[in-house]
């Protein structure tokens, strides 16, 4: 089931979600009670975003500070997707 993600929406992690540094993978992984998500570094990076006060817009306007190219609809399918799996909720929009 795909959770619509507006631009207006306020991503946070949900409180069964943790955003850490694996050192034996040399990655960032998402940890959940039921187990393991391993990031690329764009997810980590919004995830690291998602504080529950920017909007998606204001996060896809920080990634394009850091990136050449990003593209908005990426970034809310990525988090609609983590909507599904309960490990991000959306704050008011």
């Amino acid at each position: 089931m795909s959770i619509a993600v507006l631009s207006t929406h306020r991503p946070r992690l949900a409180r069964r979600a943790r955003l850490e540094w694996d050192g034996v993978r040399e990655r960032h992984v998402l940890l959940e009670p039921e187990g393991v998500l391993v990031l690329n570094q764009t997810g980590a990076i919004i995830l690291g975003l998602c504080d529950g006060e920017r909007t998606v817009d204001e996060i896809v306007e920080e990634l394009r500070k850091r990136y050449n190219r990003v593209a908005g609809d990426e970034v809310q399918d990525f988090l609609s997707r983590l909507v599904a799996k309960r490990l991000v909720e959306l704050g008011d929009e």
